[in-house]
């Protein structure tokens, strides 16, 4: 006999996961705001990645190529690389999630440092793996206090470089070492998302690591820099055994035809890329001197190596504060009591009218 008064439950380790929450756009009232919140790219998508999307639109009745042979040339020919070892993803979140499912499970854990990816910690619960935060050091990546956490039940570790929330910069040095003292069995994935961001000499290595090392993984997106949020495609490179890993259980046809030939476009635009790298740098220092010198307020910007600013509130206005002020005045960026950091806010850098607009708004939700 049936027994109807069992109930359908998710796995437990489902249920103890907190949806990711991504960047708001408009306010509570629906009324639209100038969106700082998901660290996109002001300066919006280079005219080749807008023709490569709008020829490729002319077919959009048929399935993109599975392999996305043309995509893994195109990075592979640009970065130096082996095709083979390349593999595409929807947005880099689609690997990170792929890295865990292949290498972590129950009884596992997964390691990365506190205020790393929030996704970090949701890919690890969804295959029933235990995350595993580090201590930081002044915000930024310990390597000595990631080590320390590495036990024989650890299989994956996560460091986003450039990280995200917090903007720090793990050097190539820092790097080398976390990776010489991992394990040979732990995948140690390098989530380079703001990369593009970078100056040649902070290179962290990581794509230089994952040429010759059987356990190194680097992410990439074309979400940021490239600006192509929309269309949500990623990719990373590895060790052949890695990459036949993940192929495994990638979802199939999962970079669209349109995605793939924007993705194309915009390698070949190094213009757009350097200009979108020069206004980054530029309009990120211009608003953390602005920041800086209200200091007297209790504000402190944490130094930054990607698109965004994030700046702690330890005075007498606080960071929840001046999210609902900046709200009232426009302006939406992204409050993280949900990463731990309840006294931060992170703001991404707009365009020249949007940077000029926050910072007086921020001195005018002090004065209030």
């Amino acid at each position: 006999m049936t027994d109807t008064t069992r109930t359908l439950q998710p796995k437990p380790w489902i249920s103890g996961i907190a949806p990711y929450v991504p960047g708001k756009s408009a306010g509570a009232d629906g009324r639209p705001l100038v969106k700082l919140s998901a660290n996109e790219n002001p300066l919006g998508t280079g005219d080749k990645a807008r023709a490569g999307f709008a020829e490729a639109a002319g077919e959009l009745s048929r399935y993109p190529d599975p392999g996305a042979a043309a995509l893994r040339e195109a990075i592979a020919a640009k970065y130096g690389l082996d095709p083979a070892r390349v593999i595409y993803g929807t947005g880099s979140d689609e690997l990170l999630h792929l890295a865990t499912s292949a290498f972590a499970g129950p009884g596992d854990e997964v390691l990365y440092v506190r205020y790393g990816f929030a996704v970090y910690e949701i890919a690890a619960r969804r295959v029933g793996a235990t995350p595993v935060e580090a201590p930081d050091r002044d915000y930024a990546t310990d390597v000595d206090a990631l080590l320390a956490a590495v036990t024989d039940k650890t299989r994956v570790v996560f460091l986003a470089n450039p990280n995200n929330p917090t903007g720090t910069l793990a050097t190539r040095e820092e790097v080398a070492r976390l990776h010489a003292g991992l394990p040979g069995d732990v995948l140690f994935v390098l989530d380079q998302a703001y990369a593009e961001y970078l100056e040649p000499h902070e290179d962290d290595g990581g794509l230089d690591l994952a040429r010759t090392a059987s356990n190194v993984f680097v992410t990439r997106t074309f979400s940021k820099i490239h600006g192509l949020a929309a269309e949500r495609i990623g990719w990373g490179y590895a060790s052949g055994a890695v990459i036949a890993a993940l192929h495994k259980i990638r979802a199939p046809f999962n970079v669209t035809r349109c995605g793939q030939a924007a993705a194309i476009a915009a390698l070949g635009d190094d213009d757009f890329v350097e200009r979108s790298r020069t206004h980054n740098a530029k309009w990120r220092q211009w608003l953390a001197d602005e920041i800086e010198s209200l200091g007297n307020h209790g504000l402190r910007v944490v130094p930054s190596a990607t698109n965004f600013l994030l700046v702690l509130f330890d005075g007498a206005v606080t960071a929840e504060t001046m999210n609902q002020r900046l709200m009232d005045a426009g302006y939406i960026v992204r409050w993280l009591p949900g990463q731990g950091l309840p006294n931060a806010l992170r703001m991404t850098i707009g365009t020249e009218e949007e940077t000029r607009g926050l910072a007086a708004a921020i001195r005018a939700a002090l004065a209030d």
